[in-house]
């Protein structure tokens, strides 16, 4: 598990796209989860839960077309 003290997209999606699997906490935003290289929302998720799951999957899509 993976603690990020700011809530910094890029880094995280980063983190996620090297390792594929596992879990993060971020600071303010809580735990989640990332599965086949992309964060997965938990059942119990809220609105911000759900808006920080989309922001960093759209950063990971945006690093697959780079690379």
């Amino acid at each position: 598990m993976r603690m990020f003290n700011r809530y910094v997209p890029t880094l995280i999606a980063k983190h996620v796209y090297r390792l594929f699997t596992g879990h993060i906490y971020i600071d303010g935003r809580g735990n989640f989860d990332f599965h086949q290289g992309m964060v997965q929302a938990q059942s119990n998720a809220d609105f911000e839960h759900y808006r920080t799951v989309k922001e960093i999957n759209a950063e990971i899509r945006r690093l697959k077309e780079q690379y």
